[in-house]
C-alpha cells in the first residue's frame, strides 16, 4: 500500500465551484529606510516608526486577517512571514495569530492567518470573505475571482507568485524521455487531471483528443505509480520532489513542464480584497500592499524560520495533511529557479498587474468557465478586466533584482 505524501490531497487547482476548477541571492528594490531597527533572535520586535510606512496602528484593523486557500505550505509564505514570534495557535479554528511584524518591526497591530481546503470545508475564498467580513485579504486564484465576479466580487491588489506552479507530470521512461507536455502526449496518453480545464486547454490547441482525457484524479500516488503511462496533474513546487524523494514505491525523477507554458495563465493565488473593501480600507492598504509585496521577496531570501512556522502550524493542526521541511525548501527553490515568483514582465515590478495578461485571461477562461457552467454567457459578458484588479497600491519601487 502506498504512503499518501505530503502534497498528495487535492489542492484546489482551479475556479472554485467549477469542475474545472536559502539564501538565493534575492534582493529587492524597496522606499523602506535602511536604518529601521529590528528584533534579535528571541527579542520582541521594535516598533515601527510612529506614522512611517510600517506603521500600521493607525490605518488598518487591529488584527489583519488573511485567508488563504489551502493548508500550510511555503507558496503561502509571504503571509506566514508576518506572523511574529509571539503567535499563538488556535488548533479548534486552524488559526495562527500573532503581532504582525515585516521587515523587522512590529506594525502595533495582529495578524491572523487562517487556511482553506478542509479547514473551512472546502469553501470558496471568495465566499469566505462576503460571509466573513472580518477577513481583509484572501487569497483568489484569477478564474475563481471571474466565477465569483457576479455575486461575490473581488479585487486583487497584488500577486505573490507571477505564474501558476500547476503543472503536468509523467515518466520519462514510458514517453521516449520526453521533455515537454506535447511530445508526452504525442503517444496517445491518458491526462489524468480533477477538473476539466487542463484538457480543455490541451485539447485546444490540438495535443489531445476526447479519449485522452480522464478527470478522476484524487490527489494520491496509486494511479501513477501503477500505471506510469499516463500524465497527471501536480505542482512544480512539490510532486516532483515528492515522488522521487518521498514515495518509495517510485522512487525517480519524473518528468513534467509548467502549464504556464502553454497558456495556463493565470495569476496563482494574488492578494484580493472584497470590491466594497477597495475604498474602505484604501489607508490600509496603501501601507500593507507594499508589505506584502517586500514580505514574499523576504520570505524567499531567507525562508528558514518561516518554514518552521509552517511545519509547526501543520503538526498542530493536525488534519491528516502532512509537509515535510525537505519539501519546503524545495518550494522556495523551485518559485525562484523556475520563474513562478518574478517581476511583472511587462512593468519590472513585483507583484503589478499587467492589464493585457489580465483581459487574456478573461477572454481564455470565460468560455471554459462557461462550458463547465461555473460561468453563465450573460454573466461573463458583464465582467471588466479592469474590475479585477488594481495597482492603485503598489509600491513600483520594489522589484528583485
Amino acid at each position: 500500500m502506498l504512503t499518501l505524501p505530503p502534497t498528495a490531497r487535492l489542492r484546489p487547482a482551479f475556479a472554485a465551484g467549477a469542475a474545472i476548477t536559502l539564501a538565493i541571492g534575492l534582493a529587492a528594490c524597496s522606499s523602506e529606510p535602511e536604518s529601521e531597527p529590528s528584533a534579535a533572535p528571541g527579542e520582541a520586535a521594535p516598533a515601527a516608526e510612529a506614522g512611517g510606512p510600517l506603521d500600521l496602528s493607525d490605518v488598518c484593523p487591529a488584527t489583519v486577517v488573511l485567508q488563504q486557500d489551502w493548508q500550510p505550505e511555503a507558496e503561502h509564505g509571504a503571509m506566514y512571514a508576518l506572523v511574529g514570534d509571539d503567535y499563538t495557535v488556535d488548533t479548534e479554528m486552524k488559526t495562527v495569530t500573532g503581532t504582525l511584524v515585516a521587515q523587522g518591526v512590529d506594525t502595533g497591530v495582529d495578524v491572523e492567518v487562517r487556511p482553506g481546503g478542509p479547514n473551512v470545508n472546502f469553501q470558496p475564498v471568495p465566499a469566505l470573505m462576503y460571509l466573513d467580513t472580518d477577513i481583509l485579504l484572501g487569497a483568489v486564484n484569477t478564474d475563481a475571482a471571474i466565477v465569483a465576479a457576479a455575486d461575490q466580487p473581488t479585487v486583487a491588489v497584488t500577486s505573490q507568485m507571477t505564474w501558476s506552479p500547476q503543472i503536468l507530470m509523467w515518466d520519462p521512461e514510458s514517453h521516449d524521455g520526453a521533455e515537454t507536455i506535447e511530445e508526452a502526449t504525442a503517444d496517445g496518453a491518458i491526462v489524468v487531471t480533477s477538473g476539466d480545464v487542463i484538457p480543455a486547454l490541451l485539447e485546444s490547441q490540438g495535443m489531445i483528443d476526447q479519449s485522452q482525457i480522464d478527470l478522476s484524479y484524487e490527489g494520491t500516488p496509486q494511479r501513477f505509480v501503477s500505471d506510469p503511462s499516463i500524465l497527471q496533474q501536480g505542482f512544480a513546487t512539490a510532486e516532483p520532489y515528492i515522488y522521487e524523494n518521498e514515495i518509495s514505491e517510485w522512487g525517480k525523477p519524473v518528468g513534467f513542464q509548467l502549464l504556464s507554458d502553454i497558456g495556463y495563465s493565470i495569476y496563482p493565488e494574488p492578494l484580493a480584497v472584497r470590491a466594497d473593501a477597495v475604498e474602505e480600507q484604501a489607508d490600509c492598504l496603501a501601507k500593507l500592499v507594499p508589505i506584502m509585496q517586500q514580505s514574499q521577496l523576504d520570505y524567499l531570501n531567507d525562508p528558514a524560520e518561516t518554514n518552521d512556522l509552517i511545519i509547526d502550524l501543520v503538526d498542530q493542526y493536525d488534519t491528516g495533511w502532512t509537509y515535510s521541511a525537505e519539501v519546503a525548501e524545495y518550494s522556495v527553490q523551485q518559485q525562484v529557479d523556475l520563474g513562478i515568483v518574478q517581476n511583472d514582465p511587462a512593468s519590472g515590478v513585483f507583484g503589478q498587474f499587467d492589464p493585457e495578461r489580465m483581459q487574456s485571461i478573461l477572454d481564455d477562461f470565460a468560455p471554459f468557465l462557461i462550458a463547465s457552467g461555473s460561468l453563465t454567457e450573460a454573466d461573463a459578458g458583464a465582467i471588466d478586466a479592469a474590475s479585477l484588479y488594481t495597482n492603485e497600491f503598489i509600491d513600483t519601487s520594489i522589484s528583485m533584482d
